[in-house]
């Protein structure tokens, strides 16, 4: 017998609170940290050495786990428009990365530094209908996109949040233009019934 339409949901919410109990637990900032952990675990996207920078990152669960594999002269600049509370070895800057002084700052504390790897869990506010918001998920994986062309080095990596749906396959082939290599990823602790998948690109050209 098949279960229920609200059994499973049941079953998918019950197991998405473990990640919440299991971030709680290992004193993560958020459930998202598993997102990476897991992606981390099968591409080894993060190596001591690299300067990366986090779009997004409040409240600092990816910056959080990505810090703790870096090497203790690399850079995690963190960015968003939301507060986030200090983490050690991360430099936050709060604003708009679209603005150019927000961008300015960036490069301020990049001192000169390559990056290495630009990342986002960016997702809008999500108001429930499709139409508003799978263009406005697309814009900010635009964005993510924009950012990491600006400031990557040759060969750098991105990986980005993205939501199945009118706009990602023109998405889709524009990071397969930038990069040699992309793969996608759908993380277990990504919601079942959510349609997010994570684009890993890595050899920028």
């Amino acid at each position: 017998m098949g279960r229920s339409k609200s059994s499973s949901r049941w079953m998918a919410e019950h197991f998405e609170d473990e990640y919440v109990k299991m971030a709680q637990a290992q004193g993560y900032r958020s459930r998202a940290v598993f997102k990476l952990k897991e992606i981390q675990e099968k591409d080894q996207l993060i190596k001591p050495g690299m300067n990366i920078v986090d779009l997004g990152a409040a409240p600092g669960g990816w910056s959080q786990f990505a810090r703790q594999l870096l090497g203790k002269k690399n850079k995690l600049i963190a960015l968003d428009i939301l507060p986030m509370d200090s983490l050690e070895g991360v430099d936050f800057i709060q604003g708009d990365f679209r603005e150019e002084s927000v961008m300015e700052r960036l490069y301020s504390t990049l001192q000169g530094l390559p990056v290495n790897l630009v990342m986002s869990d960016m997702a809008p506010n999500m108001s429930g209908n499709k139409g508003v918001d799978q263009p406005r998920a697309i814009y900010l994986g635009e964005l993510a996109l924009d950012t990491a062309k600006t400031v990557l080095t040759k060969d750098g990596s991105f990986l980005v949040k993205l939501f199945h749906g009118e706009g990602f396959e023109t998405l889709y082939s524009e990071i397969e233009h930038n990069f040699t290599k992309v793969i996608i990823r759908k993380p277990k602790a990504s919601r079942p019934r959510s349609n997010e998948v994570y684009i890993l690109a890595k050899g920028f050209k």
